[in-house]
């Protein structure tokens, strides 16, 4: 079993910048993959971006260019770094993490609120 608690939401200015952190807890050293979600009101959740425990990344077509997710592995920790944010941008931020041998998420966090200003 695997907790995740997000942080680092918050209200930014349109055109700035925040950097999400999910902390993993239990066990671990199951972990083949962890990415980020975001659900904005009245819309559909949807994979912002992913990680593996390798290194491989992927992201939405949305936040190309803008958003990089990245992994530290010592610290069981995944970030997201968001630059020149836009108000669509606003939404609840969850935190997912897949165990081995899973072809699903198995583990979410309780999101954090990103809200961008225009």
């Amino acid at each position: 079993q695997v907790q995740l608690v997000e942080s680092g939401g918050g209200l930014v200015q349109a055109g700035g910048s925040l950097r999400l952190s999910c902390a993993a807890s239990g066990s671990t050293f199951s972990i083949v993959a962890m990415a980020w979600y975001r659900q904005a009101s009245g819309k559909p959740r949807e994979l912002v971006a992913a990680i593996t425990s390798g290194g491989t990344t992927s992201y939405a077509d949305s936040v190309k260019g803008r958003f990089t997710i990245s992994i530290d592995n010592a610290k069981n920790t995944v970030y997201l770094q968001m630059n020149s944010l836009k108000a669509e941008d606003t939404a609840v931020y969850y935190c997912a993490a897949r165990a081995k041998s899973s072809l699903h998420w198995d583990s979410w966090g309780r999101g954090t609120q990103v809200t961008v200003s225009s």
